[in-house]
């Protein structure tokens, strides 16, 4: 896929494992890239077939073990100067599009962050708890680097900011994502257990001490997020952000029962 401009300069990554339902409005938004690559960790649905009607993408598998492993195998196989990071429900709205195809990149700058709009069941959300991330970067500014459950990128530079926008708009079925939660919070707990309590952000510290963090994300979400006024979408991204933090505290709760709580506890 040879695009043109800077769009030219650019190869987008996608990591995908059974994203058959989101896959194709991901790929819908990345014509032009000079390269599509699609790293999949062996989907038993439609994945595949979604990848290989769209023209030149490459479709790679390679088992799963870590998303460190994943994303920097990945960056292996990046032969442009530029790497578009996406994950499979990471849908490139119109204005970024746009603003991609025509960015001039300061020659010191390493990266650029977008911040997010978050769909649920279709529906844009008034607000979210998802951060801003960093998605553009120059192969070998950034590396990749395993954070609890997910990852961060470790980028080494200067970097700017997109004002377009990226919709996280995750359509599988909704079992999935609570089946999920709770192998993501086991690592997570294990993060937050295993390090020391300086090297907590105060949000992390607030998690670690299992019992408030889903009281504190219930009323920030539908009253600080305005989620109140977000009808059904709206009270069910409280609900499954609240269910996410009940069940982070539970495992919590499960590790120090078996003793295998952190190594530090909170300052008095």
């Amino acid at each position: 896929m040879n695009g043109s401009g800077f769009l030219g300069r650019v190869t987008a990554v996608v990591l995908t494992w059974e994203e058959e339902a989101n896959l194709g409005r991901t790929l819908t938004m990345l014509g032009g890239m000079n390269r599509v690559l699609v790293i999949d960790s062996g989907s038993g649905d439609g994945t595949r077939t979604v990848a290989e009607g769209f023209p030149a993408v490459d479709f790679v598998v390679r088992s799963f073990d870590t998303f460190e492993r994943q994303w920097n195998y990945a960056l292996d196989l990046v032969e442009t100067e530029w790497v578009l990071a996406l994950d499979a429900d990471y849908v490139l709205s119109p204005e970024l599009r746009a603003e991609l195809e025509s960015l001039d990149p300061f020659a010191d700058w390493a990266g650029y962050e977008a911040g997010f709009e978050y769909w649920l069941w279709g529906q844009k959300l008034r607000g979210s708890l998802y951060p801003p991330k960093v998605i553009l970067f120059r192969k070998g500014a950034g590396v990749f680097e395993q954070d609890g459950h997910a990852y961060r990128l470790r980028l080494e530079g200067r970097q700017g900011f997109l004002a377009g926008r990226v919709r996280h708009d995750d359509r599988k079925p909704l079992e999935r994502w609570w089946k999920a939660q709770w192998r993501y919070a086991g690592e997570e707990a294990a993060k937050l257990d295993g390090a020391g309590w300086g090297e907590l952000s105060w949000a992390d510290r607030v998690r670690r001490l299992g019992f408030l963090a889903p009281w504190l994300v219930f009323g920030y979400t539908l009253i600080g997020k305005g989620m109140i006024f977000g009808g059904v979408a709206g009270w069910g991204y409280v609900l499954q952000r609240t269910l996410a933090e009940m069940v982070l505290s539970l495992r919590l709760v499960e590790r120090r029962a078996a003793g295998m709580g952190g190594r530090e506890t909170p300052p008095c």
